[in-house]
Formats: C-alpha cells, sequence, structure tokens
C-alpha cells in the first residue's frame, strides 16, 4: 500500500458524481491512471449502502494498492479495514483538544484519519487531535459544497509554511486554475468535479497526476 508521503493526487468516487456508472468500474479507472488516495464518499444514503458500496471501492482499491478513505463512517472503515476515516469539523465537536487520537472512538482503531481544516485553527486543533493528514479548502468555490465559503490561496500559502503532516489543497480545483494552487505552495491536491465530471476522466486524471510531485518529500 502506498505510503502517505507518496501520496500526491486525492481522487474520490462520490455518489453525487456517479451519473449512472457502476462504483467498482470508475474506483478501477481512477486508481489506473494516477489517483494515489482514494475517498468513498456517500452522502444521505442509507448506511447499508453505504456499506455495500464501500465494500465495492475497498475490493477495487486493494487490487491497486491504493489506500481507501472513507468520509463520515468510522464503523465502515473499522469494519472494511480502510487505511483512513475522513470527517469534517462537525464530526470534532464531541472532542477536547487534549484528546490525543480521535481513533480511541473508533472500535478496532484499524484506521487513521484525515480531517477537513478551513482556517489555521481548524489545522492546529485537527493536527492537535492526532490527524494524520489534512484537507485545506475549499480553495474555490465548489459545486460540491455550494454553501462553503472559499478560503483562497492565502490558506494554501499558510498551510506551506506551518503544517508538516501531509496537507491536500481541496475545493474547486481544475487544471485551469491548478497553477495557481502550487505557486502558493501545495504539492498535493483533491479533485472531485473536475475529475469526476470530465468528459475523459481517465485522462483528466493523468493530466492532474502529470504536474504534480512524483517523489517523497
Amino acid at each position: 500500500m502506498k505510503p502517505l508521503a507518496e501520496c500526491f493526487l486525492y481522487g474520490f468516487i462520490d455518489t453525487a458524481y456517479l451519473d449512472g456508472r457502476p462504483v467498482a468500474d470508475l474506483t478501477a479507472c481512477l486508481c489506473d491512471n494516477g489517483v494515489d488516495l482514494l475517498q468513498f464518499r456517500a452522502k444521505e444514503l442509507p448506511t447499508e449502502l453505504v456499506s455495500e458500496m464501500a465494500s465495492k471501492v475497498k475490493v477495487v482499491t486493494d487490487r491497486f494498492d491504493v489506500p481507501l478513505v472513507v468520509n463520515d463512517y468510522p464503523e465502515i472503515a473499522d469494519r472494511l479495514g480502510a487505511a483512513y476515516c475522513h470527517l469534517g469539523q462537525e464530526d470534532l465537536t464531541f472532542l477536547k483538544p487534549s484528546e490525543a487520537d480521535i481513533r480511541t472512538s473508533s472500535r478496532g482503531n484499524s484506521w487513521s484519519l484525515g480531517v477537513s481544516t478551513h482556517s489555521p485553527d481548524q489545522a492546529l486543533r485537527s493536527i492537535a487531535i492526532g490527524a494524520s493528514y489534512l484537507g485545506v479548502g475549499p480553495v474555490y468555490p465548489t459545486g460540491t459544497k455550494p454553501k462553503a465559503q472559499p478560503v483562497t490561496v492565502d490558506y494554501v500559502r499558510w498551510a506551506s509554511t506551518n503544517v508538516s503532516l501531509p496537507w491536500f489543497a481541496i475545493g474547486g480545483i481544475s487544471l485551469l486554475n491548478l497553477d495557481e494552487v502550487l505557486e502558493a505552495g501545495a504539492k498535493r491536491i483533491c479533485v472531485v468535479s473536475a475529475i469526476l465530471r470530465a468528459p475523459d476522466p481517465a485522462r483528466a486524471c493523468r493530466s492532474f497526476k502529470n504536474r504534480l510531485p512524483s517523489r517523497p518529500e
């Protein structure tokens, strides 16, 4: 399994963007064309269906040795043996900053933690509770989270100077604005719609991957 330090392109299987495509086929497309880390995200679906679909994704990510991230569901991440569980700030409200490891809330402690952050304060708190990586964004307006206020590349610049663990710029990133994100100091990015809604997702993956670093720091 690829170590986090070698993960630069973070892809998604988001059920809101499946558009009728089989989840396993789309997962294979992304994994075979440059995605280093893959999150499964399913909002507003029954837990049983989320678990069933995540299991199909896990079979494929295992075949490609791509680490799987399960969004929002620690219990599913545990059951599947996913590498990471990703949580938003709203999921952290029950924790105290002094708690060393959020995984104590998980039954099997099989996963490491990724956290979405939108400000320096949130980044520092997420690091303090044991995050393995951070999401930094949304950098630009994004249809994935239309109500979220963009943090702009200013937060990307802050993260590039102040965050030592791996972090991924996210939110509205496309091939057209990628250079601005990289110039602000990002080395790792998350991409959702610019890949999943591309006419050719495989080609989009390769295009993003070819413009990112290819070796650990």
